[in-house]
């Protein structure tokens, strides 16, 4: 096939046209770090989440399809170029997705979700994967129809509508794309490359924590003076950020199959786990950034700093379980002990200093990445992770 990758050593390489594409990512994430500080109700935490489900879900099905394509064909390209503009309308219309910008966002996200099977059936045409597109293609399509359907409902019922569209995309590789008339596309039958698509997902949590470091400089810049609560406030925050670098990359490479296999292994690992776990990175900006710039705890402040490295966990956890087969136990031990500190903060949250539980959860984090570090398996099977 013209447009596929060559089979070899090469299949797996992430093309230029790959790592432009993830630049208007950047400025999604930012996008969705701002529309969660805008709003730390109950309200603002569900449509954040909607939003960053969808713009994960356009990411993840886009790095799919390149799973295939060759990235140095010309076709390609345009293609990803055309994704990138779209997907760059919906991350302009962020702020304003549950008022006058929800058209805009889901008209882009419909037709990203539309464009990359129909370019997929015509490119892999009287191939197997041509067909799996078709039906991965119908299943956007009918959840198409409800995100399109909730931008023109007033701002509550589009929230719940829309979470309803979430969850049917989101079912759509765990019911293996089955649709009535058609049939079912089971992971047994896409041929995916793991390490493209692991490089893929390095790369974007990359992006995530890269909005950490934004949201802390610009903070900085923004105080004008610096104090010891600032810089204090400042070292713990880096250290926390660093200690989530080594939580996820000491294993990164070291996958040692035990788990589920072959392509659903990956959905779990990369599709759902991943989404976990980017944007638990995103809750750890947001984190840094509200302890930054506020000098007493409130119960929202307390939630989103506890919420980051949990959400983070959970999703390591499957991936783990997908790729690794099992859990060490150091991982459920931090997650107990991230739910004790946060009750314990809300608790005292009048009392206590926002310094004090920023080292808290750095203790807990940092702790677990030693631990990780120390732990990381060799490259053998039955290794089990730290």
């Amino acid at each position: 096939m013209m447009l596929g990758r060559a089979v070899g050593s090469e299949r797996s390489t992430v093309g230029s046209i790959e790592l432009f594409f993830d630049l208007v990512y950047v400025f999604a994430i930012v996008q969705i770090s701002h529309l969660l500080i805008s709003d730390l109700s109950w309200r603002g935490f569900a449509q954040t989440a909607v939003v960053f489900a969808a713009i994960w879900w356009g990411w993840n099905y886009t790095a799919w399809m390149m799973n295939w394509l060759d990235p140095g064909r010309g076709a390609v390209q345009l293609l990803n170029a055309v994704l990138m503009l779209f997907a760059l309308g919906m991350a302009a219309a962020i702020p304003a997705a549950f008022g006058a910008g929800g058209v805009l966002f889901a008209a882009c996200y419909v037709f990203m979700g539309l464009l990359r099977p129909v370019f997929m059936v015509i490119a892999f045409r009287n191939e197997p994967l041509a067909r799996n597109y078709q039906l991965l293609g119908a299943w956007s399509a009918a959840a198409g129809v409800l995100w399109l359907v909730g931008a023109f409902l007033p701002s509550e019922a589009r929230l719940v509508v829309w979470l309803v569209a979430v969850v049917a995309d989101y079912l759509g590789p765990r019911l293996d794309f089955r649709f009535p008339g058609l049939g079912s596309a089971p992971m047994s039958d896409w041929d995916t490359d793991a390490e493209h698509l692991a490089e893929r997902n390095r790369l974007v949590f990359i992006i995530a924590l890269g909005e950490s470091i934004l949201l802390m400089g610009g903070s900085l810049a923004a105080a004008g003076t610096v104090d010891v609560r600032l810089v204090a406030g400042f070292v713990v925050g880096f250290a926390a950020l660093v200690s989530l670098w080594f939580n996820y990359f000491a294993l990164a490479g070291h996958d040692v199959l035990g788990g589920e296999d072959g392509t659903a292994a990956l959905r779990s690992a990369y599709a759902y786990a991943h989404a976990l776990m980017v944007g638990g990175a995103i809750l750890v900006a947001v984190s840094i950034e509200l302890r930054l710039t506020h000098s007493h705890l409130s119960t929202p402040m307390v939630l989103v700093t506890i919420a980051g490295p949990l959400v983070y966990l959970l999703g390591n956890v499957l991936f783990l379980r997908s790729r690794f087969g099992r859990v060490a136990l150091t991982r459920y031990v931090a997650i107990a002990a991230l739910v004790l500190i946060g009750m314990a903060a809300v608790a005292w949250q009048h009392e206590l200093p926002v310094i004090a539980l920023s080292i808290a959860v750095l203790a807990v984090v940092g702790g677990l990445a030693v631990r990780t570090v120390l732990g990381r398996p060799r490259k053998r099977a039955g290794a089990e992770p730290a």
